[in-house]
C-alpha cells in the first residue's frame, strides 16, 4: 500500500500546513490520539500484527482500523520522516502493572528534535498515553486532562511517570539506545503470542476525546471519561452493541475486506464478556 501524507491528514481530521517545528507536532500527536483507536482486537483474532509501512498505512490509515504502540509510534514516526522531522523509535519496560522484576523492552515510543532540543512523543500507551509533547529532560512536567506527566531520570534511565488519584504512578522506563526493525519485530511477536501477555487475555481500546476526557473498553465493559469529570459506564455489552462502540466511539472501520470486524468475529471475543 503506497505511503500518502494527505490520506493520513484525512484519516485524523488534520488539515493544517505542516511545519518542522514543535506547533505541528502537537497538533499531529492530538489529532492522531483521537482519530485513530489503541486497540488489540487482532491478537486475540490470531491475526499477525504486521509492522512495515505499507501494512501499518493499510490497516490504521486505508481500513480506518486501530493497533497498539508497535503501529502507532511505527505510523507517527513514517509521518514525521516524511515531514523533515529527525525522529527515532526508542523501546521501554512497561512499570504500570508494578512488575515484581524487571520487565523486557515491549514499549515503542518516539524521541523527535525539533532545533535542536529533544521531544517525547507517544501516541501508543493507551488510555494513559501521552496527549502532548513533551521536552527529553529529567524533570519535565506536562499537565493534561489525563494528570501530570512527570519525566524522571534514574541513572542512565528515564522513567515516565503520571501523577492521578493522589500519586505518582511509573508508566515505563527506558533509555536512549536507538531501536531498529528488528527489535520490534522481535518485542512484537512476544507480546501477540506470548500466552501469558496481557493483551491475549483482555480486550483493551482506549481513543481520546478531541475536547479532552476519553473512551475506553475493557472486555465487554464500556467507559466514558468526560472533560468534566463526568463518568459513563456501560456493562455488559452484547456483540451487537460491541459493534455498534467501536465503530461510534472508536471510530473503527469494520467492513474493509482483509482488516475489517465481523459479526463472527465479534461472537468469537464474546468469550471476554
Amino acid at each position: 500500500m503506497a505511503f500518502s501524507l494527505e490520506e493520513y491528514f484525512a484519516r485524523i481530521g488534520y488539515d493544517g500546513t505542516p511545519q518542522t517545528d514543535v506547533e505541528t507536532l502537537a497538533a499531529l500527536q492530538a489529532h492522531h490520539i483521537a482519530s485513530i483507536a489503541f486497540e488489540n482486537l487482532d491478537v486475540l483474532l490470531d491475526r499477525e500484527i504486521h509492522l512495515d509501512d505499507g501494512a501499518l498505512f493499510e490497516k490504521l490509515v486505508t481500513a480506518r482500523r486501530g493497533g497498539y504502540c508497535f503501529e502507532q509510534n511505527g505510523l507517527l514516526e513514517r509521518v514525521l520522516r516524511e515531514l523533515r522531522f529527525n525522529v527515532r523509535s526508542l523501546a521501554a519496560r512497561v512499570l504500570i502493572a508494578q512488575p515484581n522484576q524487571v520487565p523486557p523492552r515491549t514499549h515503542r515510543l518516539l524521541c523527535v528534535t525539533v532545533h535542536g532540543e529533544e521531544w517525547l512523543v507517544d501516541v501508543g500507551f493507551g488510555s494513559q498515553t501521552l496527549t502532548q509533547p513533551m521536552r527529553f529532560v529529567a524533570g519535565a512536567e506536562v499537565v493534561t486532562h489525563s494528570g501530570i506527566y512527570r519525566l524522571e531520570a534514574d541513572h542512565d534511565d528515564f522513567i515516565l511517570t503520571l501523577f492521578q488519584g493522589g500519586e505518582w504512578q511509573p508508566l515505563y522506563r527506558f533509555d536512549t539506545e536507538d531501536q531498529y526493525a528488528a527489535d520490534f519485530l522481535m518485542a512484537n511477536h512476544f507480546i501477540a503470542h506470548w500466552p501469558d501477555s496481557h493483551f491475549r487475555h483482555h480486550i483493551l481500546l482506549s481513543r481520546h476525546l478531541p475536547e479532552g476526557g476519553k473512551v475506553t473498553l475493557n472486555n465487554f465493559h464500556f467507559t466514558h471519561y468526560g472533560s468534566d469529570g463526568v463518568t459513563i459506564r456501560e456493562e455488559d455489552l452484547t456483540p451487537e452493541r460491541v459493534a455498534e462502540v467501536l465503530e461510534k466511539e472508536f471510530l473503527l472501520g469494520l467492513t474493509h475486506p482483509q482488516h475489517g470486524i465481523s459479526s463472527v468475529n465479534l461472537h468469537k471475543l464474546n468469550r471476554f464478556a
